[in-house]
């Protein structure tokens, strides 16, 4: 798959079937658009591309009116969009920056400029609810009228329904916030996952062994970095883990900002997704996963983020924490994994 960021880009294909959005999760709803895309593209012997937009445009009008509950909680990162439309078999992606220029674009100018001459579209689908351009001017009868104009097709695919839910963005940040993994799982057609690359930290779960005698050599972590300050869930997660070995590993997994650490530690006071493996493998040492991608799937919530008052207390929650999700693994049945995700895009993002 090809990413370009703008499209001014020489290797950018001269003609497409395009559909447009900010595929925030990349839900079965998603997956069935972009199946129809395909199909369109196939019979007009061009390329699928998806546009979507970095930051969401809700967060820029949010930080434009200092506004931050207007900003949508992210489900996923960048990194995670353009790994599941890759997966769903897309030839290239555009991302466009959403800024002022983009805000005040006229749907007029948004068609000619981007879906025309930039994009070269031959056929575009959108969803039932799409609107473009500048205060949301733009609607479908007018982009269906300027293709007509212009030598395009236009279509739009009316809600995606699971057991009478319509699956959207919004429905998958419902039930990450409210814990439900299951939930989500159903609508995004596999466990809510987050992958990046493992960067280092405090370090402090290696200390936690001298706070407590059961604790071995403590508790380390493998850390990864969520790229946004709003996580759409957050709390204490059991957890597996690819990237480590040929089979998954089994964790314990913080997406948060850590309330019991000093929030002026290595990290900045970002967003991160902390785990550790219950069985951590002994071919990668005590340095040895730094650098790695990895993919964390979140299989189950057990509780909120708590604040310990020590470490000794931080120590005994992590503990618990861990028991609860071995007694958790010991009931699920055994899986059994094929590895379809691949890491090229991520390696380039």
């Amino acid at each position: 798959m090809k990413i370009f960021r703008g499209f001014h880009h020489s290797g950018r294909e001269p003609a497409c079937a395009l559909t447009i959005g900010n595929f925030d999760g990349v839900h079965r709803g998603h997956q069935a658009m972009l199946s129809l895309l395909a199909g369109e593209a196939r019979q007009r012997g061009v390329a699928t591309c998806v546009l979507t937009f970095e930051p969401h445009p809700r967060d820029y009008f949010a930080q434009v009116l200092s506004q931050p509950a207007l900003a949508p909680a992210r489900i996923c990162t960048l990194r995670d969009k353009l790994t599941d439309l890759e997966r769903c078999g897309v030839d290239q992606v555009v991302v466009l920056p959403f800024n002022h220029a983009l805000a005040s674009q006229s749907p007029q100018a948004f068609i000619d400029e981007v879906l025309v001459q930039g994009l070269g579209a031959r056929y575009v689908l959108v969803g039932d609810d799409f609107r473009f351009g500048a205060k949301r001017a733009g609607d479908y009868a007018m982009l269906d009228a300027a293709g007509q104009r212009a030598g395009f097709d236009v279509a739009r695919m009316n809600s995606y329904e699971v057991h009478g839910l319509r699956v959207s963005s919004s429905a998958v940040r419902e039930a990450l916030a409210a814990g439900h993994m299951e939930a989500a799982a159903r609508l995004l057609g596999h466990p809510y996952t987050i992958s990046g690359h493992v960067v280092h930290g405090r370090k402090l779960g290696r200390q936690l062994a001298e706070s407590s005698a059961g604790a071995s050599d403590g508790f380390r972590t493998l850390n990864l970095r969520f790229s946004h300050w709003k996580p759409a869930a957050s709390g204490i997660f059991a957890v597996r883990v690819h990237g480590l070995g040929e089979q998954p590993v089994p964790g314990v997994a913080n997406l948060g900002v850590r309330p019991s650490l000093d929030p002026n530690d290595v990290n900045g006071g970002r967003v991160l997704l902390e785990t550790h493996c219950l069985d951590w493998p002994d071919h990668l040492g005590a340095e040895g996963a730094y650098g790695k991608i990895i993919r964390v799937e979140l299989l189950h919530k057990l509780h909120d983020e708590l604040k310990y008052d020590s470490l000794q207390a931080l120590t005994a929650g992590i503990a618990k924490d861990c028991d609860d999700a071995r007694a958790l693994f010991s009931a699920l049945p055994a899986p059994t994994y094929t590895e379809t995700r691949r890491q090229t895009t991520r390696d380039r993002i």
